[in-house]
């Protein structure tokens, strides 16, 4: 597989954890530099990890995850994103969504890196150099988060309430486009 082809692949597994970023950046405009990267990191590390998981369990691992990894995804960012629409009309010292808080981050990232272990099971049948895929996989996934919630945190200050339901539609929008994708 040549670089660029692995490129459009990491890309393409980013446009979640870009999403997610963005929706993270609307609901903490406050959010510090060291904080962002420790939120790109974990989805990076997931998004990484994913496709070795499928790599080395190869088809065998497609098999029993195949037919349902569509509905963890669509679940956990469902939760996620209407979690996020009813704490919007909280006032703000009653808020406890927090994309800050490891649990929760923990579960935007396994909900937006679940497509990412079939992209393993693919690389493994066509015999990818997994290492130089991981590497860009990670690689892309961070950059691409921490610009998620650079444009979150930048367009925040200005819209307040609206933005933190238009980050909890966006969340439930990709777990839509997870779950229609799989069963069409």
């Amino acid at each position: 597989m040549h670089l660029l082809e692995l490129f459009l692949i990491a890309t393409g597994l980013s446009f979640d954890t870009f999403a997610v970023s963005l929706s993270t950046g609307l609901t903490v405009s406050n959010i510090k530099f060291w904080q962002g990267v420790k939120i790109a990191f974990v989805l990076a590390f997931f998004q990484t990890i994913m496709p070795l998981i499928g790599w080395i369990g190869g088809v065998q691992v497609e098999k029993y995850i195949a037919s349902y990894d569509h509905w963890i995804a669509f679940s956990l960012l469902a939760a996620l994103g209407i979690k996020m629409i009813l704490e919007s009309f909280k006032k703000e010292e009653e808020k406890k969504f927090n994309p800050l808080l490891f649990s929760v981050l923990i579960g935007m990232a396994v909900a937006t890196s679940i497509d990412a272990l079939v992209v393993g099971v693919s690389l493994a049948m066509i015999k990818t150099n997994i290492y130089l895929a991981l590497i860009i996989i990670g690689s892309v996934t961070f950059l691409v988060s921490m610009t998620g919630m650079l444009f979150g945190k930048k367009a925040n200050g200005r819209s307040g309430k609206k933005v933190e339901i238009l980050g909890g539609l966006i969340l439930i929008g990709i777990g839509l486009k997870i779950l229609i994708g799989h069963l069409y």
